[in-house]
C-alpha cells in the first residue's frame, strides 16, 4: 500500500493537523512514557512537547505529511558543523518551560538525545516519523521515509535516527539503516537505539 501515499511537505498550516498525529502516535511510546511517567500529566502535556518538536522541525527542516492526514514525518537538516548556540540561548531548558516546568525529564532528554548524535558530517535528520493508531501497519511511515531517503541519495546523504521501541529499528534495517554503536538506555528506562544510513550510489 505505501507505493500509493500522497505526500506533501507540510506548511505552517498543518502544524496542528501535525501535533495531532504525533500525540496520538507516541503518546504511549517507550520515551514519552519515560519522559512523562504520570499517565494523566502525559495526557495534559504530551502535545506541548510534540508541538515543541513541530515547530524546530518547520524551523530547521521540513515536515512532510499524507494527504489524509493519517501519518507526518519530523526532517531537520544537519550541517557538518553544528550551530554554537547564542548565549542565553539554553534550548532544552527552554523546552521543559514550554512542556511541563516542573519535569527535569524533559530537560534531561534532551541533553541526552543532543549527546549522542553524531557530528561532523552534514546529514538528513529522521526526528519522528507518526502513525495515527488506526492506520498503523499499512506503509504509511515506511513511505514518509523513503521519499526523503531518494533524495538522500540522490545528492549523496546520509540519514540519521534514534528508534524509541523495540520492534522498530527492524523497519529501519529494511530502509538501509543499520545500528550506529550501542543502544543507550535512559536512566531506568527504555532503551533508544541509534541509527545511521549512508546514502545508496
Amino acid at each position: 500500500m505505501g507505493r500509493d501515499v500522497r505526500i506533501r511537505r507540510a506548511e505552517r498550516s498543518d502544524e496542528a493537523a501535525a501535533v495531532r498525529i504525533l500525540d496520538a502516535a507516541f503518546i504511549d511510546d517507550p520515551v514519552s512514557s519515560w519522559v512523562l511517567p504520570d499517565a494523566a500529566r502525559r495526557r495534559e502535556v504530551h502535545h506541548r512537547l510534540m508541538e515543541a518538536f513541530c515547530r524546530l522541525s518547520f524551523a530547521e527542516g521540513h515536515v512532510d505529511i499524507t494527504e489524509d492526514g493519517a501519518a507526518v514525518a519530523l526532517w531537520i537538516d544537519v550541517p557538518a558543523e553544528p550551530h554554537e548556540p547564542e548565549d542565553g540561548d539554553d534550548g532544552p531548558a527552554q523546552l521543559r518551560a514550554f512542556v511541563d516546568p516542573d519535569n527535569e525529564r524533559v530537560e534531561q532528554i534532551a541533553h541526552l538525545m543532543a549527546g549522542i548524535h553524531p557530528q561532523g558530517r552534514a546529514h538528513a535528520y529522521l526526528w519522528m516519523v507518526g502513525v495515527v493508531p488506526d492506520r498503523q501497519g499499512e506503509g504509511l511511515g515506511a513511505a514518509l521515509i523513503t521519499s526523503v531517503l531518494e533524495r538522500c541519495d540522490r545528492e549523496g546523504l546520509p540519514a540519521y535516527l534514534e528508534a524509541s521501541s523495540e520492534r522498530s529499528p527492524h523497519l529501519y534495517r529494511r530502509l538501509g539503516f543499520a545500528p550506529l554503536g550501542e543502544p543507550v538506555r535512559l536512566p531506568d528506562g527504555p532503551l533508544v537505539h541509534p541509527m545511521w544510513r549512508e546514502p545508496k550510489a
